[in-house]
C-alpha cells in the first residue's frame, strides 16, 4: 500500500513511545498517565494513549511536582537502558521554566 503509514517507521503510538522513553516501569502506567489528562501535544490536550507521534513533537506533560517538556528526537525502537531512552527526546524543561 503506497504511501501508507507505518507505526514504529513514520510515528509511533505515545504510549509506547513513552514507556520506550522509560517515564514508567510499564506501558499501563503510561496509557492511565495520558488518560488522565494534563498531556498536551504540540500544545493541544490529549488524553488518547494511541495518538500519534512523531519526531519534531513537543510533549508538555505533568509528572511528579514539574511539568516537563519534550521535544521527540527519534522513535523507539525498542525499550533499551536509560542511556538509549534519554536519546529519544531533548527535554526542553528548563527552557521553558525561563
Amino acid at each position: 500500500m503506497a504511501g501508507a503509514e507505518v507505526e514504529d517507521r513514520d510515528w509511533q503510538r505515545l504510549d509506547k513511545w513513552l514507556w520506550c522513553a522509560r517515564l514508567a516501569k510499564t506501558r499501563a502506567v503510561c496509557s492511565a498517565a495520558v488518560e488522565r489528562g494534563g498531556f498536551r501535544l504540540n500544545r493541544q490536550p490529549t488524553e488518547k494513549p494511541h495518538q500519534k507521534l512523531r519526531p519534531g513533537d513537543v510533549l508538555t506533560f505533568p509528572w511528579g511536582e514539574e511539568v516537563r517538556v519534550w521535544r521527540v528526537a527519534a522513535l523507539a525502537a525498542r525499550r533499551g537502558p536509560p542511556e538509549e531512552a534519554r536519546t529519544l527526546y531533548e527535554d526542553l524543561t528548563r527552557e521553558a521554566d525561563g
